[in-house]
């Protein structure tokens, strides 16, 4: 297994260096790359890259359907190998590349799952004002449906990264992409209200630290912990609808559009390299704007 595990440790330290992604991706393409030699090792006993063709990697693929593993799990999966063994291919590790005939699965088109801003109200309403953290609580719900950004965009802010006088927060986002979004006024009152009566309690004796969000005890958060919060409030708030690290963001970009926002510009506060990525929340507003029309035109 070893012989497998080096060139993995070699590819995941050249794309971290080269390509400069976040730890989360780099954790993702560890994942992917050690369930898949961990397949051709123990499953198909081979003990060298060098061995596998493209016959292996597609009994591989097929092990993870049996298991009901989506097509976009798949998908991701091909991508990671298909990059794992161009790299070893380059490195003349191996003097061939088994994926150069593999075919992507074709795309599910599943809609994101977007709450109602009657939902989104109960939501941010949910948390208890009487603790500190329940004021730093509406805060980050103000915050992650005021500007569409990721979790894990969140949990990173660091106190320097919030304007609350210019009105703006800066983010930094794949790749280490900054972008500015500005925050309206539910975001703004909220933030003000966490650093002047919440953080301060927050913090305690805690060594003091620059992060933006900080838990009960003084540190920052992990994306687990920002996300147990999350679902916990919605609980409290009986909101039915299944709830996804990405709610709030699928939540803010489709309301934009729905209330006339431009496409570029919706790209540009998500920070999206592409547009077509952008493009699936003018297919919710559709598909909503169908659902509205069936329960209340007297014809439909």
């Amino acid at each position: 297994m070893q012989a497998l595990k080096d060139p993995i440790d070699d590819y995941l330290h050249f794309i971290k260096v080269e390509r400069q992604l976040s730890d989360n991706t780099l954790q993702s393409y560890k994942r992917d790359l050690v369930s898949y030699a961990r397949h051709l090792f123990h499953e198909q006993k081979l003990a060298d890259f060098n061995q596998v063709l493209r016959d292996n990697i597609l009994l591989y693929l097929d092990s993870m359907r049996a298991v009901g593993k989506s097509s976009k799990t798949v998908s991701r999966q091909i991508s990671s190998i298909r990059s794992f063994h161009q790299f070893l291919l380059r490195e003349k590790v191996c003097d061939q590349d088994p994926t150069v005939h593999l075919e992507m699965p074709k795309k599910e088109h599943t809609l994101p799952k977007v709450l109602s801003i009657e939902d989104i109200d109960a939501l941010i309403s949910a948390p208890s004002i009487e603790k500190p953290q329940g004021i730093r609580d509406i805060a980050i719900l103000e915050m992650m449906y005021g500007s569409g950004m990721r979790i894990s965009e969140l949990i990173a802010l660091n106190l320097e990264d919030v304007h609350i006088t210019m009105g703006f927060v800066r983010v930094f986002g794949k790749g280490g992409k900054e972008r500015i979004i500005p925050l309206g006024r539910g975001a703004l009152t909220a933030c003000t209200n966490y650093l002047n009566e919440a953080r301060p309690q927050l913090l305690g004796n805690a060594p003091k630290n620059d992060a933006f969000f900080i838990t009960q005890r003084g540190k920052r958060f992990t994306r687990q912990g920002c996300w147990k919060i999350i679902k916990e409030h919605a609980q409290t708030a009986d909101i039915t609808k299944e709830i996804t690290p990405h709610v709030l963001r699928h939540s803010f970009a489709t309301h934009l559009i729905e209330n006339g926002a431009d496409l570029r510009a919706v790209q540009e506060l998500l920070g999206h390299s592409d547009i077509s990525t952008t493009q699936i929340y003018t297919h919710v507003s559709k598909t909503r704007l169908s659902e509205v029309y069936k329960q209340f035109h007297p014809r439909a």
